[in-house]
């Protein structure tokens, strides 16, 4: 059996999906792409993912099942130096909670706020 990362998939909600859509574009320089969700419950704009390679793929999803908000998971993007990401969130609308930050042998963190209230983090080797 091979072994795989734990996370296979990631959903970020949102109340207005363009908003959103908008932030994390900006942020981070990629479209997003519509997914159709086959149930009509939800509305989706997937990130950009090769699901055949390890890691996650994920999306914004607007449902009525659940809500955006600070204190749940924490997903944390990868990014190859958190300052360049980090100096793009509140042009984009959201807010950086805490500045880049050592995790020693780990790397760096910065914690933010998306356009929906959702905390999340970047995470960058240098």
């Amino acid at each position: 059996m091979t072994k795989m990362n734990p996370i296979g998939w990631f959903d970020i909600y949102v109340n207005d999906l363009a908003r959103a859509v908008a932030f994390y574009e900006t942020v981070f320089g990629y479209k997003l792409e519509e997914i159709v969700d086959p149930t009509g419950d939800s509305q989706m704009m997937s990130f950009p993912a090769d699901m055949g390679n390890y890691g996650a793929g994920g999306a914004l999803t607007k449902s009525k099942h659940a809500s955006p908000g600070v204190g749940g998971t924490i997903v944390y993007f990868s990014v190859e130096d958190c300052a360049v990401e980090q100096a793009k969130i509140e042009g984009a609308g959201g807010i950086v909670i805490r500045p880049k930050f050592s995790i020693g042998e780990f790397g760096w963190i910065t914690l933010c706020q998306d356009t929906e209230g959702n905390l999340f983090g970047l995470n960058s080797l240098k």
